[in-house]
């Protein structure tokens, strides 16, 4: 069954520029030391921007039991939040520079619909401590709410979130379906975008590989989408813009293409974020998690959009 959903497009803004003494910095320290470099290049990459939090979310925030709970894998602490209260239970993970109360049109309607949600802002991020992170500390922060605030029903990520929820899913958490939202694929390409805005060297992609690869002693590449994806084995609902500025939708069909019980919803102009308060695509969401019966097809939908389909 192929379904369809559009909307008309607006233009989409460039991803956020590198401030030119950053760029400046990168070049010099290129022409002094490599490994200074790297490290240099691993630290931006690592370091989040903190934006106020918008008044549209501060009902949520204001609303939800707030806590902050110490992660012993990553010797960090995140703010929790709690919103409503319900046995089912659903695990929303933010994206990167994002908050814990960002996916909150999602939350509200979620709570309607009889569910509750456990977010947190991700560390270095929001209220949480740290100044630096990465996505497997997203994951770990997951497995240990898992513990102490689970099961969650359904796990629910954005951007970079998406991608921590489908590590999370492959790596074992009881959920029972995902959703992934504008979610990533394969890092190294995440890396040489990154290189690039930076203005250097792409022999610089190799060495944060290689960097990471010490620390983890894995290949960064297995935390990919799309690699990640094809060790899920609960039905997914992958959403993506077609104009999305940050993360270009191939990054969806690759990650639908690997999933064993995946729908793909491709919309159009709601760019990467907008698409997170779209009316439609959160009634979607919301016809997705609804109980699962025994006659529920593992069909794979493909969704894409039709002009004035949202308006």
């Amino acid at each position: 069954m192929t379904n369809i959903i559009s909307k008309e497009s607006s233009n989409v803004n460039n991803s956020t520029k590198i401030p030119k003494s950053i760029l400046i910095t990168g070049k010099i320290l290129q022409f002094i030391s490599s490994n200074l470099t790297t490290l240099f290049a691993v630290k931006l990459f690592n370091t989040p921007i903190n934006f106020k939090t918008p008044e549209r979310e501060k009902m949520m925030a204001k609303s939800a039991k707030k806590e902050l709970i110490f992660i012993p894998e990553i010797k960090k602490e995140i703010m929790v939040y709690t919103y409503g209260y319900s046995k089912r239970k659903v695990l929303l993970i933010h994206g990167w520079s994002g908050r814990g109360t960002q996916l909150f049109s999602i939350a509200d309607k979620l709570l309607e619909n009889g569910f509750m949600t456990i977010s947190f802002d991700g560390p270095a991020h929001g209220k949480s401590s740290g100044k630096t992170t990465m996505m497997t500390e997203f994951i770990a922060s997951a497995k240990f709410l898992e513990e102490k605030m689970g099961p969650f029903e359904i796990g629910l990520g954005h951007s970079l979130g998406g991608m921590a929820v489908l590590n999370c899913a492959k790596q074992g958490l009881q959920f029972k379906k995902i959703i992934v939202i504008g979610a990533g694929d394969i890092i190294t390409d995440i890396i040489t975008t990154f290189v690039n805005k930076l203005e250097l060297n792409l022999k610089l992609v190799d060495k944060i590989k290689h960097h990471y690869y010490k620390k983890f002693n894995a290949n960064i590449d297995d935390y990919s989408g799309s690699v990640a994806a094809s060790g899920v084995k609960i039905p997914c609902l992958v959403i993506h813009d077609t104009e999305d500025e940050e993360v270009p939708v191939s990054c969806a069909h690759n990650i639908r293409q690997n999933l064993q019980q995946g729908e793909l919803l491709i919309t159009n102009g709601l760019g990467h974020s907008r698409i997170l308060k779209d009316p439609k695509i959160i009634s979607r969401i919301i016809e997705f998690v609804k109980p699962i019966t025994r006659n529920e097809k593992n069909t794979a939908n493909i969704y894409i959009i039709k002009p004035n389909f949202i308006q």
